[in-house]
């Protein structure tokens, strides 16, 4: 390429996500999808669906859509800004809010798209460490800064901040946006949605890919006060008035009122979960506290890489990053039970997973 013509280009290295297989016989848990179908009201929604439609333009405001999350989230329904997946959301929150010139705060062990929308949107960032337990300490969240993003319960570690957590870093940032990712509430944490009628700094995205079994429908909201959410759709406007689909609002309305069929999905996935990490302690793996529907697990003496090239060799994808901090670690999302038992089955075959294992069985008979 010609080099004045490169020079004009924006270069920035971009988020890479999850590897995404599609051949039969595979078990796909490095994505974070849920392993159960959307709820019997939204494949109504969908097959009720007029093909004809599809030629006219949707609900530039997203009516049925705001109506439906308000009312379930006990809000007005200009506090809900409709988005094509929480990453459209997302970016429009740094793209709006974090204009001050000061750094944005987020843990370094996070999503990794946080850094590259700072990068892209070039706003400055900072990161606090993670302690020793991988957890976030509030207290990093109280120096001067321009804003302050955090997904909880956190990826991809999984480990929860409580409501007093949350309260203590709102308290300390009362002049800029603290922006929440609750991508996996449901499975296990506390939703700071009842905050907003305390804090107008707060702002919530919530997604539909995880916990409402939507991911191919690439749908989500962000919950504010009236004025941040009208300031998202004035940046939205600016470039593109249209963001959700026909197909998509209808869907998005029906998925908020099946919400007892969601429960017990997520309460299933809690379960499966919980019986996965004392399966996995039981080979020499240690797993960090999770509320998501993932667990970030790490064995004693095997390396991570290791072991993920070798679950990927039997057709099992799981996450691993070469990272610092956690390049030992794989991201392991939680299936059916069937498939958790696949993984714990082929683990247990793994050469040197399973000379340890023997060797504990050993000394446990003989003592």
């Amino acid at each position: 390429m010609n080099e004045d013509l490169r020079k004009n280009i924006r270069q920035i290295a971009p988020y890479t996500a999850g590897e995404r297989p599609d051949r039969p016989g595979i078990v796909k848990l490095n994505t974070n999808e849920n392993p159960y179908p959307p709820s019997p009201g939204v494949i109504e929604a969908f097959r009720s669906l007029a093909p004809e439609d599809f030629r006219l333009y949707p609900d530039a405001e997203s009516t049925d859509f705001r109506r439906a999350a308000a009312k379930f989230y006990g809000l007005a329904e200009n506090q809900v800004f409709p988005a094509n997946g929480s990453d459209d959301a997302l970016a429009l929150i740094f793209l709006t809010f974090f204009n001050s010139g000061k750094p944005v705060l987020f843990p370094d062990v996070t999503y990794s798209f946080y850094p590259v929308w700072s990068r892209f949107f070039g706003v400055p960032f900072e990161t606090a460490p993670l302690d020793a337990d991988f957890r976030i300490n509030p207290s990093d969240y109280s120096r001067e800064n321009g804003g302050v993003v955090l997904a909880n319960p956190n990826a991809p570690t999984g480990v929860a901040l409580g409501p007093d957590e949350i309260r203590y870093i709102l308290d300390k940032n009362p002049g800029v946006i603290v922006a929440l990712d609750e991508a996996y509430i449901d499975f296990g944490g506390i939703s700071a949605v009842p905050l907003l009628r305390e804090y107008d700094n707060l702002i919530i995205v919530h997604t539909f890919s995880k916990y409402r079994s939507l991911a191919g429908m690439r749908l989500a909201c962000a919950l504010g006060s009236a004025e941040l959410i009208a300031c998202l759709g004035a940046a939205k406007n600016s470039y593109n008035s249209y963001p959700i689909s026909r197909a998509g609002q209808c869907i998005a309305a029906a998925a908020f009122a099946d919400d007892a069929y969601y429960r017990a999905c997520a309460a299933r996935i809690a379960l499966t979960r919980e019986k996965f990490v004392g399966d996995m302690a039981k080979l020499g793996f240690r797993t960090l506290p999770s509320a998501a529907n993932f667990v970030f697990t790490a064995h004693e003496k095997m390396k991570a890489k290791e072991i993920f090239l070798y679950l990927k060799e039997k057709d099992i994808y799981v996450r691993h990053w070469d990272l610092p901090r956690i390049g030992n670690h794989l991201r392991i999302t939680v299936g059916t039970e069937e498939q958790m038992e696949k993984v714990v089955t082929t683990i247990k075959e793994f050469p040197e997973v399973n000379k340890n294992h023997h060797r504990k069985i050993g000394a446990k008979t003989h003592e």
